[in-house]
């Protein structure tokens, strides 16, 4: 395929070699004639392992050359990809101007482009914030181009996933390939980019591509923050971290896995509110700085705000409750956030009724008791037999649980309200409707 890519940096400069090097004539274009100088010396503008013999191969080959013709490269090329820089202002706000810039250089071009060459596609890989794409920078397009984005031509929003110092590793062994499809011939163009390499193919909505980019690097900045604060608690308490990281990256199955990244209700329970206090406590008596970890549990407390004003906003007093314990399978109700939920709601006056078939008084002892009869005294006049009793007093349901007699109860919800905690099976088809809300999708 012949490949047009805007911007020589970091990212610009390792996809032109690395995709000139699988084959496809690739034609580098920036603005700056030093840049494209080197590259037509077979020099790579950046400092990075490998790009530097990488360079100088492909162009050798004549697989890979450099212009600061915009025009020429649209019109010789299948496919422009754009890897300029968005860096931030001080506020962190993003700035764009690159991006608009090359937007408006690429419709001109387009305009003049041989139509015999067929359908140009435009590949945004630079790093934006959704809603970018489809908002600024396809309008820019259209108009500058006088074409429509999706039939006069290709869009798509392509996010790399390259580590300075690593990244001709990365791009020939990606963890996956992300492709916001703004029209499919457009994803089917981007697909062929990459095909045959390893890591799997999500072809997305625009939004949720631009979106993946930044998930990405706030959960790395995460770790790493994480990390160097376990660090810092073990050193004050006379422990080397990384025989205690040893054990938690060890557990594949719930530490370094899939497991708890699926946005839901807040957590609670007996274990995670009173270790992470314990933590935290550790560390102040240690004179340990933990922001990050001394803001989860205020950032839970958030969560559960979140979900007692998607209530409140419904407009209704007759609230009921599916689901009472901290998680499903359990009659755990110790910090449970749907007890708390229903506290508030109490203290604010509202009608509430309450249905989780783990939950029965008489089956509550200890700790677990204790605890509902200082938050909860009068749980027993809430607490219903059925799912179906809920129904027939409530005008929003708040779902907490997906036990299958709720699931069925809600099937004849009618126009009332649901609030969805925990991502329903079919939340995807109710997000249509008016009436249905979800947490966090």
């Amino acid at each position: 395929m012949r490949i047009s890519v805007f911007g020589l940096g970091y990212v610009g400069c390792v996809s032109a070699a690395c995709l000139a090097a699988r084959g496809h004539e690739v034609t580098g274009v920036d603005v700056n004639p030093a840049k494209v100088g080197l590259v037509r010396e077979g020099r790579a503008p950046v400092v990075e392992e490998r790009i530097g013999e990488l360079t100088a191969q492909v162009v050798r080959a004549g697989a890979l050359r450099a212009t600061t013709d915009v025009a020429e490269a649209v019109a010789t090329t299948d496919v422009s990809l754009v890897c300029v820089g968005t860096p931030s202002a001080s506020n962190g706000s993003l700035s764009t101007a690159h991006l608009e810039r090359v937007a408006e250089q690429i419709g001109r071009a387009l305009t003049g482009r041989d139509p015999r060459r067929g359908r140009h596609t435009v590949v945004f890989r630079s790093t934006m914030l959704p809603g970018t794409c489809t908002g600024l920078l396809v309008p820019i397009l259209e108009r500058s181009s006088g074409l429509a984005a999706g039939s006069g031509f290709g869009v798509a929003v392509n996010p790399e996933f390259l580590r300075e110092g690593t990244s001709v590793r990365d791009f020939f062994d990606p963890p996956k390939t992300v492709i916001g499809e703004f029209d499919t011939a457009g994803g089917d163009t981007v697909a062929a980019l990459y095909e045959g390499l390893p890591g799997e193919v999500f072809r997305v909505p625009v939004a949720v591509a631009e979106m993946t980019k930044y998930v990405d690097n706030a959960f790395h900045g995460l770790k790493i923050s994480f990390a160097n604060e376990i660090g810092a608690i073990c050193r004050a308490l006379g422990l080397d971290s990384h025989d205690v990281m040893d054990v938690l990256v060890a557990d594949r199955k719930l530490n370094i896995s899939p497991a708890y990244l699926r946005p839901g209700f807040a957590f609670g329970g007996s274990c995670l509110p009173k270790d992470l206090r314990g933590l935290v406590y550790a560390a102040r008596r240690a004179d340990v700085s933990v922001p990050l970890l001394s803001h989860v549990l205020p950032s839970n407390d958030d969560h559960l705000r979140r979900a007692y004003e998607l209530v409140t906003a419904a407009g209704s007093r007759r609230v009921g409750l599916f689901g009472l314990s901290f998680k499903p399978g359990t009659d755990d109700l110790r910090e449970s956030p749907l007890v708390e939920l229903a506290e508030r709601l109490l203290g604010k006056g509202y009608e509430l009724r309450i249905y989780d078939a783990n939950v029965s008084l008489s089956h509550l002892v200890g700790a677990n008791r204790a605890y509902i009869e200082e938050r909860l005294p009068h749980l027993s006049d809430l607490l219903t037999d059925s799912a179906e009793e809920v129904l027939a007093d409530a005008d929003v349901c708040v779902v907490g649980c997906d036990d299958p007699a709720v699931l069925s109860a809600l099937d004849r919800a009618g126009d009332r309200t649901i609030i969805d905690l925990v991502r329903l099976p079919d939340a995807a088809a109710r997000r249509a409707h008016p009436g249905y809300v979800g947490l966090g999708w």
